[in-house]
């Protein structure tokens, strides 16, 4: 338990050997150690998750993220022990919050840049979610894009296609209805167009021969419009279109789990809208509440030694920077004096040095 005691006073950035002296104050530089160390922990994890993804696809993705991952737990460890260890608890309440102003301000921005990445990984699965109605979107809009484009290239050709159709369908009616009224002549119903004498007439050979005309048309537009058909997919395969499709689910999944950094911070701003584009109340606040939390956990140490009392330890640390100011002083006041002593020892040899010289001359 002193090791860990001790651990968390240098957290906090107590002079170790003076803050011994003063078990009063332990308990409250051992708790704004802890904050500072979990701030850097947090920051760790953090820095480590966001850098996975800028490394993610690599051989050694894991390792790079833990390595940064530490590198800016301990730089953001650093700035928190240097701005709590660096507010002077001796000075007016006036100039303590001074003091604190620009360091409150900057645990913000750090509490801002640490929850980020760490709101990512709590929203992960609605992310995903998003990230596949996003890519399936954009797929779709993609595909319209390419649909619109080849209709305008080739408008001629599909008007073409699209009245080669037309007249098929228009004869093969045709067809069918002569064929019904041939049988009904063959049969003997009477109606307005047959004779209604059963048998292979004279009227029913007419039909039978207009029949097979018509059908031979019907088989000559059928392969004009195979030929057509041909080309236009033809275009659509060099312009590449019988290529693109909406994405399957296992694409879908696939894609959203390799999305960057970038997609996801974006997917987590889409969160906070409904698909109508209207604001989802709950999902918004619930992502900022979780970003307040970490921006009020990073600034929680200088809240907590600005609210703090001056304690014994304080005054210590007030009594011992006088002494060492003194001791500096002295130290300043004694150098100064051997200098002068020395200067003037020099000047005493000089001067003696010079009037031998001239006695001699």
């Amino acid at each position: 338990m002193n090791r860990i005691s001790r651990f968390l006073w240098f957290c906090s950035g107590a002079h170790l050997a003076t803050l011994e002296k003063h078990p009063t104050d332990h308990n409250k530089y051992f708790g704004i150690g802890a904050t500072i160390f979990f701030t850097g922990l947090f920051a760790a994890l953090s820095g480590g998750y966001a850098m996975y993804f800028v490394f993610k696809g690599g051989d050694f993705a894991w390792l790079f993220s833990i390595f940064f991952g530490l590198i800016w737990g301990l730089a953001i460890f650093n700035m928190d022990r240097y701005i709590v260890g660096s507010l002077d608890k001796n000075a007016s309440s006036r100039k303590q919050l001074l003091q604190a102003t620009p360091r409150i301000l900057l645990a913000i921005m750090i509490g801002i840049v640490i929850s980020r990445p760490l709101e990512l990984r709590i929203f992960d699965k609605e992310i995903k979610e998003k990230l596949k109605v996003s890519y399936l979107n954009g797929q779709r809009s993609k595909i319209d894009t390419l649909n619109k484009a080849f209709d305008k290239k080739y408008t001629i050709e599909l008007g073409k296609l699209k009245d080669l159709k037309a007249q098929r369908d228009s004869l093969a009616a045709a067809i069918k209805s002569d064929r019904q009224k041939l049988n009904y002549e063959i049969f003997g119903n009477k109606t307005t167009e047959t004779s209604g004498v059963m048998g292979y007439g004279p009227y029913a050979k007419r039909k039978e021969a207009e029949l097979k005309q018509r059908e031979q048309n019907l088989d000559t537009l059928t392969t004009d419009i195979r030929q057509m058909e041909k080309f236009v997919d033809g275009r659509k395969a060099f312009d590449g279109l019988m290529t693109e499709k909406l994405y399957t689910s296992k694409q879908l999944d696939s894609l959203s789990n390799v999305a960057g950094f970038a997609d996801r911070n974006w997917a987590l701003g889409q969160l906070s809208f409904n698909a109508d584009g209207s604001k989802d109340i709950n999902t918004a606040m619930a992502v900022t509440f979780i970003g307040l939390l970490f921006i009020f956990f990073e600034c929680l140490p200088v809240f907590v030694k600005l609210m703090s009392a001056r304690g014994s330890y304080d005054h210590a640390v007030e009594n011992e920077e006088a002494v060492q100011k003194h001791l500096s002083d002295k130290d300043r006041d004694m150098e100064i004096a051997v200098a002068d002593q020395i200067q003037d020892t020099r000047v005493e040899i000089r001067a003696k040095q010079r009037i031998d010289e001239l006695r001699n001359l």
